[in-house]
């Protein structure tokens, strides 16, 4: 049930007046169980963890006080009261006044709440914080299931049924759970944050959690608050200010909205950092860039080495990405001047990039100007933005997938999209599922409920266990193993390009701004996909070719359709629902 206290969440932005956000509401959630821990202890688990505080509805003659612990971590039985790093316990006690219901929550927290940095719920809410389970101590009597509800934050627009996933691998499809509610659960600022221990907004963060909002919801309006809070209050990575180009672009395949991009663009030209641009196109660092605001990968452990040269691949190949994106979108905004200037910029630069950060005889990346170093990062993210020529791609790609998850869960949205992109489906899904501390099965093993900052405690210890950023299956099972994704903006055009690695079938529903979009394949002898396209959507296939395939059947008839490597490429358009087959 939805809350009486359903309203317009306030967000203070640093320097400016409140503005709306996307709507947010509490939602009354019952327990799942509700047990003895101990002698007058009685324990609470609410099955999943959720932003949130409690309302208590004592017994007519109730009167004291009582102690109520909340968790997110469990231990021997109980709510952990000494969990690790940033992973949250807090205690209160409330003074009972007989039947009068009553709200439960933990002390305020100055380090999430501390202005003008960090987003706000509402006063009116009371105090929210993540919790799955409750110890209460002192409750009179017995504790039933009417007595207590958690009083859960999230989106009011968030529809659970707007998609799904569901495949022959069971440890993968709990990861899509894992995820698919991980995205849900951090709705409740109505701006994406960074966990519950800043509650700030961070521009890498934020693209990662857009795109699982995208698929796995119909909302496309807390990405666009989160994007014009971030373009007032930007922080200081230098490959996070490249995030805020791929948000906007996003929104733009998204919806197909020119309007909404028109009056943001000019602003977004900042965010190509050509201030920093060397007459070779390619951008320079200098020493306090090396050493603190060139990122590429966070915690500082998870770089696999990289060595920080004046010219970095990493920054370079998220510069020359943002050159083509931008170009596009000039394009769409019909600024001819613009578009024909990044086009020439992406051109000098690109060459550069191949020609001075390309070790030819090793057929891979080195990490900057003046090392021979290679790290996975320098070569998965060019392979992601596809800067390696196709002649290189092959040997790239041996080099990412042998390297196994050595980045963070943030780099591992790129690691996984290069290798989704090139034919290396099983692979991709190989280290989402694999059984060591570096994988989301790890996650899901752990016990947790939202995904974490960092695969583990031990590579990062102050880390949140409520982060969407460690949420990208959320967007890479629909977008490369169900294979959709829009070609032109507004998914009017959309590709259907499956990556069944060794899955044996996969289905799911995707939204998309016109309706659900239904896939569902079985890869057996023969390839078999059923397909249901909404209105307005016309999809171009790129099929998996199995072993000694001919050819490509439609509706009981052979279709045109060209091989292409590992793919057979149909020379029409299919719209409507339509059965299809790779013989």
């Amino acid at each position: 049930m939805k809350h009486a206290l359903t309203l317009i969440a306030v967000l203070l932005l640093a320097g400016n007046s409140p503005l709306p956000a996307a709507p947010v509401h509490l939602v009354d959630q019952p327990p799942v169980k509700i047990t003895t821990a101990a002698p007058g202890v009685l324990l609470v688990d609410f099955g999943r963890v959720a932003y949130g505080n409690l309302q208590l509805t004592p017994p007519a003659d109730a009167k004291g006080s009582i102690t109520v612990h909340f968790g997110e971590a469990f231990a021997d039985g109980r709510v952990n009261r000494k969990p690790p790093g940033t992973v949250r316990y807090s205690l209160t006690q409330i003074t009972l006044e007989g039947a009068k219901p009553l709200v439960a929550a933990q002390p305020r927290d100055g380090r999430n709440t501390k202005q003008p940095a960090a987003v706000l719920t509402p006063l009116e809410w009371g105090v929210v914080t993540p919790f799955r389970w409750v110890e209460i101590e002192g409750w009179p009597g017995e504790l039933t299931s009417k007595q207590i509800v958690r009083r859960a934050a999230f989106s009011t627009t968030w529809d659970d049924t707007a998609a799904s996933f569901k495949s022959s691998d069971e440890m993968l499809n709990q990861i899509w759970e894992l995820c698919h509610y991980s995205i849900k659960a951090t709705t409740f600022c109505g701006i994406y944050v960074d966990g519950d221990r800043e509650r700030i907004p961070y521009e890498a963060d934020a693209y990662i959690n857009q795109l699982g909002h995208y698929g796995t919801d119909n909302d496309v309006q807390m990405a666009r608050d989160t994007y014009d809070r971030l373009m007032k209050n930007p922080t200081w990575p230098t490959e996070w200010a490249f995030h805020m180009i791929f948000m906007a672009h996003a929104d733009w395949q998204r919806t197909g909205d020119t309007a909404w991009l028109a009056p943001r663009f000019e602003a977004l030209k900042s965010k190509l950092l050509l201030e920093r641009a060397g007459p070779d196109g390619l951008l320079v660092s200098n020493d306090a860039q090396r050493k603190r605001t060139d990122i590429v990968d966070w915690p500082a452990r998870e770089r696999d080495g990289f060595s920080f040269q004046s010219v970095n691949t990493v920054v370079n190949a998220f510069h020359i990405r943002c050159l083509g994106l931008m170009t596009e979108m000039a394009k769409a905004l019909n600024k001819e001047k613009d578009a024909a200037d990044y086009t020439e910029r992406e051109r000098v630069a690109r060459t550069a990039f191949q020609g001075k950060l390309f070790d030819a005889s090793r057929g891979i990346y080195r990490d900057g100007v003046g090392t021979d170093h290679a790290s996975q990062h320098a070569n998965s993210i060019p392979l992601a933005f596809g800067l390696v020529p196709a002649e290189h791609r092959a040997s790239v790609t041996e080099f990412v997938a042998k390297r196994g998850m050595a980045c963070s869960v943030y780099a591992a949205q790129y690691l996984l999209e290069g290798l989704f992109q090139n034919e290396a489906g099983a692979e991709a899904l190989a280290l989402m599922t694999a059984p060591n501390d570096r994988s989301w099965r790890h996650m899901i093993e752990s016990g947790t409920t939202i995904t974490w900052e960092a695969w583990d405690m031990k590579y990062k210890p102050n880390q949140d266990w409520n982060h969407a950023w460690g949420a990208a299956p959320a967007n890479l099972l629909p977008r490369f193993v169900l294979g959709a994704q829009p070609l032109t903006p507004g998914w009017h055009r959309t590709v259907i390009r499956p990556n069944p690695g060794m899955l044996g079938f996969a289905e799911g529903k995707i939204p998309t701004p016109h309706g659900p979009l239904l896939v569902n394949w079985k890869n057996e002898n023969t390839f078999k996909l059923a397909l249901t396209l909404p209105d307005g959507v016309k999809a171009k296939l790129e099929l998996p070719a199995t072993k000694n395939s001919s050819g490509v059947i439609i509706g009981g008839k052979p279709v045109k359709a060209q091989r292409n490597g590992g793919r057979w490429m149909v020379d029409e358009d299919v719209a409507g629902t339509v059965s299809i087959e790779v013989r």
